[in-house]
């Protein structure tokens, strides 16, 4: 008697059936299946449009305005009688200091987007450390490794329990009123996100049937760890980045409009366009409309973005 074989995983008939676990039954790999997913999820779509013509709008720039962000080139145009929300030369207006509102808009995108991701690479970069090396010797055991993750998350424990806002603005303070110190705030109050996060997947990875296996065979607690634990663990660190990207511009805008932005005011920022707005709100809601809805936009973008990776690369969302 002869026993059915199970249909190939490139049939039909799984694929009808299964058409989110394809990718596992042909043994394709975790980040070419998320890959997959992705192009298939219409929020991934919209998020990854968003984020394009951010990135293409912060890149082109001075392409995009035939103006400088500064204010001494329009200074002599601003009198009393001068209306600076409507000029016919900008189709945007003025803002009150005669500054082109299109050219803070653009580039304001670009301030944005360096500041969003240095700040995002300081909080990942320390972060992934002090989380690989309170999971790492967690998992290596013993007096030393225990002793050692218990130092590290109580310190994380420490920076975790003071609103992230409250502690840049903390480290602005300190550190003076710059664009290094905005982006170091920023990037210090990401660190315990990044720092439980991996720890938790690397313990959690410890678990697994792979390092039993390892183990078996009798690798070293070492390389399994450093080999097979972090590389696996790494993956829902770099898509809580994009997602922490989003933050990170809120937080930009928000440190601009407490005054504790670039002191400079021939650079421009969404949250210096929200603070110059406030007084002429009623007569000219568009000056703070427009940069709060790019504002609005940007996180959104990246929060689309990175909520779908995060389901995409999620084994349970598979199938």
């Amino acid at each position: 008697m002869s026993i059915p074989l199970p249909p190939s995983s490139g049939s039909a008939a799984v694929q009808a059936a299964d058409p989110m676990g394809v990718d596992d039954i042909a043994g394709v790999g975790l980040w070419r299946g998320a890959l997959r997913r992705l192009v298939r999820n219409p929020t991934a779509i919209v998020g990854a449009v968003i984020v394009s013509g951010f990135i293409l709008v912060a890149i082109c720039a001075p392409l995009l305005t035939p103006y400088q962000p500064g204010t001494a080139e329009w200074a002599n145009r601003v009198s009393t009688n001068h209306v600076p929300w409507r000029d016919g030369d900008h189709f945007l207006g003025l803002d009150r200091w005669g500054s082109d509102l299109w050219t803070q808009l653009v580039y304001g995108a670009r301030q944005s987007l360096i500041y969003g991701v240095v700040s995002t690479l300081i909080g990942l970069v320390v972060g992934t450390t002090l989380g690989a090396l309170a999971g790492g010797f967690s998992a290596l055991g013993g007096r030393a490794g225990i002793w050692v993750d218990t130092v590290i998350m109580r310190i994380v424990d420490i920076m975790l329990s003071i609103p992230s806002l409250l502690l840049a603005v903390s480290i602005v303070a300190v550190l003076g009123q710059n664009a290094y110190a905005v982006m170091i705030a920023i990037g210090m109050a990401q660190v315990p996100i990044f720092a439980r996060l991996l720890r938790g997947s690397m313990l959690s990875q410890g678990k697994a049937d792979y390092v039993l296996a390892a183990s078996a065979l009798g690798l070293r607690k070492r390389k399994i760890v450093m080999g097979h634990v972090l590389p696996n663990s790494i993956g829902p660190t770099i898509v809580q980045a994009t997602l922490n990207l989003a933050t990170a511009i809120i937080e930009v805008a928000a440190l601009s409009y407490l005054g504790l932005g670039e002191a400079d005011p021939a650079v421009a920022e969404w949250g210096r366009m929200l603070v110059s707005a406030q007084e002429r709100f009623d007569s000219a809601p568009r000056l703070a409309l427009i940069p709060g809805f790019a504002i609005a936009i940007c996180a959104l973008g990246f929060t689309l973005l990175g909520e779908s990776m995060r389901e995409a690369l999620d084994p349970r969302g598979r199938r």
